[in-house]
């Protein structure tokens, strides 16, 4: 078993000097968080692919345990609709082929509009993707929340298959008034569903979505606990992917996670660089 926790990316103006080296170049934004986090959402891919080059040296920036967990092109999800695209898909595991053996997962996430019509083409899509990867999927259809025919079918596909659904909880986001431009923005952005938990395949993935104050999340994170642990212990490999409304506090959201559950997170190197100046940040 395996605990796999991350933030939806890897720099952020905010970090420097904390999660990453104070005078770190952009370049090595992405080495500096790999020596605290040991996976990252691949966002980036959903909007624009990487140059072959670019992928080379996410590689080399990262050690063998680390797991990129890329999404699919938008231009396959969401413009195509998930028809005709092999070879969009194709061309995209192929231009990962650097990473391969550091995909933790291959993320397929739906727009709101894909609802239980789309389950017979969501199959097809499946059967045809290539069985040497994990994948992962997120849907924001509200049938498939409902608890009825369709979210049944579509869980019993995933079981059948090993996808794992993606389980998102926004609840902390939506729990308070929108009073800052990160929140509008953020309220503006992230769906507002029910909490889906069910373990699908061999590595439940869950998205929580927080407060910018790290504690004010701590109502939220309860039911989780049990959950988190019981799938640590039967031997999954769990995905945490820990985001706040902007995510400048996602990295401390993220260690008081890790203090819930028990386990030590490795020193920040913006820590360390303030150490050696004599001065902690936390």
């Amino acid at each position: 078993m395996s605990l796999f926790l991350g933030l939806p990316q890897w720099s952020h103006p905010a970090w420097p000097g904390q999660l990453l080296g104070q005078g770190a170049k952009p370049a090595e934004h992405l080495a500096d968080y790999a020596k605290v986090f040991n996976t990252v959402e691949g966002n980036t891919t959903f909007y624009a692919l990487p140059t072959p080059e670019t992928v080379l040296r996410w590689s080399e920036a990262v050690p063998d345990t680390f797991r990129f967990a890329f999404k699919f092109p938008q231009t396959i999800s969401h413009q195509s609709d998930l028809v005709s695209v092999d070879k969009q898909v194709s061309d995209f595991i192929a231009l990962l082929a650097p990473l391969h053996a550091k995909l933790g997962l291959l993320k397929l996430q739906l727009p709101a509009r894909f609802g239980p019509a789309g389950l017979p083409r969501l199959t097809e899509f499946f059967n045809r993707l290539p069985q040497d990867f994990a994948y992962a999927l997120e849907v924001r259809h509200p049938d498939f929340f409902a608890k009825g025919d369709a979210e049944r079918a579509l869980n019993r596909m995933l079981m059948e298959k090993g996808i794992n659904r993606i389980m998102l909880d926004s609840r902390p986001l939506f729990s308070v008034p929108a009073t800052t431009a990160a929140m509008i923005d953020a309220q503006g952005k992230k769906p507002q569903l029910p909490v889906h938990l069910l373990a699908t395949a061999h590595a439940p993935v869950v998205r929580l979505i927080g407060l910018p104050d790290p504690a004010a999340n701590h109502p939220f994170l309860p039911g989780w606990l049990p959950h988190w642990r019981q799938w640590l212990a039967d031997g999954k490999d769990l995905y945490l992917f820990i985001h706040t409304a902007d995510n400048a506090q996602a990295p401390a959201l993220a260690r008081q996670i890790v203090q819930l559950l028990g386990q030590e997170m490795a020193p920040w190197p913006g820590e360390i660089d303030s150490a050696r100046q004599g001065v902690l940040m936390f």
